[in-house]
């Protein structure tokens, strides 16, 4: 693919920037590389394997995003992990309109992944859709999710809530150039900077070869394509799958997004007594590009023995 101001994109070279713009010390590239995992009925899921050794940890995204996501947060934890690209977005295939945003579909796919990848891990993330398919991951396969830590989500996620981003992703399908496709996601991300934006537009758009732009992942055209209504905020029955994790469970809100209320912490809490919430200050929905750096502290804070 060719990059906007030419040349070929390369998906590993740009985490030198992620470093500088976080303020981490760059001693050169990490080892990163991509794996693609066979999940059945001819479909691959694919993950960036980050480190030479048993990853530790485990990354689920969220809607229309993809594994590179974390880029800046696994820089900033440098320990070995798995970033996953959901199904239908990133370099994973479409698992079909009618297993689309389904939690419990994604989450027997990812368990394929984990099973191959990082068996061992000691804690699963997962950010808003990743974050319902990490829960549901947690009920279907516990013995893969030794500790959850969610990232701006609970199952109390609603269209309310969420408005924004479902207007982001409801946007055009196409863009006659990289600048028109950027410009629309600096608009829906005020508290993100030009640069992290625009690394992430390269990461999760892909150029066709009239020169127009459109987003690798496919929510969204399920609908347009055959009319299907595909409702991604049916979350509620994850409470009670929330609530029965045998292992710990740790929420980090965004103190900017709408997307955890004061009264999903209530309900959070009520259903985990034992276990904490965390709120960033300075960070929105996606606080892995808000603020990378404190959240991988959390992060790290929560990992056994740290």
């Amino acid at each position: 693919m060719t990059g906007p101001t030419g040349g070929t994109y390369d998906e590993f070279s740009l985490f030198e920037e992620n470093a500088t713009e976080a303020g981490l010390p760059w001693t050169g590239p990490p080892v990163v590389r991509r794996e693609a995992t066979d999940v059945g009925e001819g479909r691959v899921v694919s993950a960036l394997v980050w480190g030479s050794t048993p990853a530790r940890m485990v990354f689920l995204h969220g809607g229309g995003q993809n594994a590179h996501t974390w880029d800046t947060v696994a820089l900033a934890l440098d320990r070995p992990l798995v970033a996953v690209d959901l199904p239908g977005h990133g370099h994973s295939d479409w698992p079909g309109d009618r297993r689309a945003l389904d939690p419990g579909a994604m989450a027997d796919d990812v368990a394929t992944v984990v099973d191959r990848l990082a068996p061992d891990a000691e804690m699963v993330v997962g950010m808003s859709l990743g974050g319902m398919t990490a829960i549901a991951l947690a009920a279907r396969h516990p013995a893969l999710v030794k500790r959850l830590a969610l990232v701006d989500i609970t199952p109390g996620v609603n269209h309310d809530k969420s408005s924004d981003i479902q207007a982001f992703l409801a946007g055009p399908e196409s863009f006659a150039s990289f600048d028109e496709i950027l410009e629309r996601t600096i608009a829906f991300n005020p508290t993100r900077s030009e640069s992290s934006l625009r690394r992430g537009v390269l990461h999760n758009a892909v150029q066709r070869e009239d020169g127009s732009w459109t987003w690798r992942h496919q929510l969204g055209r399920p609908a347009r394509s055959t009319g299907l209504h595909v409702d991604p905020l049916e979350f509620g029955s994850l409470w009670d799958d929330l609530e029965h994790i045998g292992a710990p469970v740790l929420l980090v809100r965004g103190k900017l997004s709408p997307v955890v209320d004061d009264a999903d912490e209530a309900e959070f809490r009520r259903r985990r007594p034992v276990d904490g919430v965390i709120t960033v200050d300075g960070a929105g929905h996606s606080i892995q590009g808000d603020r990378p750096v404190e959240l991988a502290a959390i992060l790290a804070r929560f990992l056994p023995g740290s």
